[in-house]
């Protein structure tokens, strides 16, 4: 008897994915729920449960397939007792080369999964000199990372190659290679693009010094995190000083819907995070009314599980501001864009050490670039400035974020 894998329901207002990989492969032994393909959809990557224990069937759709909710995109045959033959069957050829190291084929190697793909594109490994560890020697995501991670030691080896290339062809090799943009790729062009097309966008910019910031972090920071768990960050005081400037620029955190606007009375804060996939910006609810400890651990909660890939569409839905810190990456300065309906954005950047006149004095204070993107339609250039100025004095005097100054 067979069962029928259909699409999931993949959220609000999402009706399609992509066929990332295939987990199991048809003659595979699966249990109830365990997954058997991976979708990637416009925001996160959903895994697909077998409804049944049994024997993967067909599958009725490739990698880099579009499928719609609710399709039929493979079958299990009820029923374990066909796995254990099949796999014995398949025995006797691997057994003879199970202590001999599995490294991806010419063959595996043009059945990368789209996943897979891009992080070797990502990381210039070759996936032919990578010990595959999925099904048949397949290379997973897992492989290419510890490859990648593992590349300036063995950097010396591969040298050889180019130098051999041109005794053979006369010429340095040169290849182009041509990958399909994922789902999550497509949408987050689509939805910049529409930002700059729909949006009156502008930045101003301002420069803030960290110094007191750093030295309330350097003084609290072992208490803070015996206390709570959780490492003082730099993202909890801008995370509260845009609490605090929103409550007094409330267009920085409204939107435009029609010929309306729609003020907000919390904050829901959207966290740029660079994930495997791409850049996404899950959200830290209500973070008006979280306290310091409870901002960071969101944060760092987020961050875990967009590295991992496990963020639910829950997690990426809403926002109505965002906060993306480029300084991270070692920035100096950038013009954000907006993550519409969101009408506003601010970017952070990496600190330096830079001259400042102080009372009348040449010193050297660590110093950030601020900017912030907003939508001009619904926010004038007056409230803008003044919101990153608002910014600027309470990252400059944290006092101000406890006196609501």
């Amino acid at each position: 008897m067979s069962t029928e894998v259909k699409v999931p329901t993949l959220g609000e207002s999402v009706t399609e994915a992509t066929i990332g990989e295939w987990l199991k492969k048809p003659g595979d032994a699966v249990a109830l729920d365990e997954p058997i393909a991976s979708l990637e959809t416009d925001k996160v990557a959903v895994e697909v449960p077998s409804p049944v224990a049994g024997v993967l069937g067909q599958q009725l759709a490739g990698v880099g397939d579009t499928v719609n909710v609710g399709a039929v995109i493979a079958t299990v045959e009820a029923g374990a007792a066909a796995a254990p033959a099949a796999a014995a069957s398949a025995a006797p050829a691997p057994a003879a080369a199970a202590s001999a190291p599995v490294v991806a084929s010419e063959d595996s190697v043009t059945t990368l999964s789209p996943a897979v793909r891009r992080l070797v594109l990502e990381h210039g490994v070759d996936p032919t000199k990578i010990q595959g560890t999925g099904k048949d020697g397949r290379l997973t995501k897992e492989d290419v990372l510890a490859a990648a991670s593992a590349a300036p030691a063995a950097t010396p080896a591969p040298a050889a190659a180019p130098a051999a290339a041109p005794a053979a062809s006369g010429a340095p090799g040169r290849r182009e290679e041509r990958v399909k943009m994922t789902r999550m790729r497509q949408t987050i062009a689509k939805r910049l693009k529409a930002a700059q097309d729909t949006a009156a966008m502008l930045t101003t910019f301002n420069d803030c010094d960290m110094s007191a910031v750093i030295a309330t972090r350097d003084r609290y920071r072992e208490t803070f995190e015996k206390k709570h768990g959780v490492r003082l960050g730099f993202m909890s005081f801008f995370t509260k000083a845009v609490a605090l400037a929103a409550h007094d620029i409330p267009a920085v955190n409204a939107r435009i819907d029609g010929d309306e606007i729609v003020y907000h009375d919390y904050l829901d804060v959207s966290v740029a995070v660079s994930a495997p996939n791409g850049l996404v910006v899950p959200i830290v609810r209500n973070a008006d009314s979280l306290s310091f400890a409870d901002i960071e651990k969101a944060i760092a909660d987020l961050g875990k599980r967009a590295k991992d890939g496990t963020l639910t569409m829950d997690d990426m839905t809403g926002g109505t501001f965002t906060i993306s810190n480029g300084g991270v990456f070692g920035g100096l300065m950038s013009t954000p864009i907006i993550n519409p309906p969101q009408s506003a954005v601010l970017g952070l950047h990496r600190i330096e050490d830079r001259p400042v006149v102080r009372n009348g004095e040449i010193v050297i204070r660590p110093m950030m670039y601020l900017a912030l993107s907003y939508d001009h339609r619904l926010i004038d250039g007056r409230e803008a400035v003044t919101f990153l100025k608002t910014i600027k004095e309470a990252i400059e005097d944290p006092t101000r974020l406890l006196i609501d100054l």
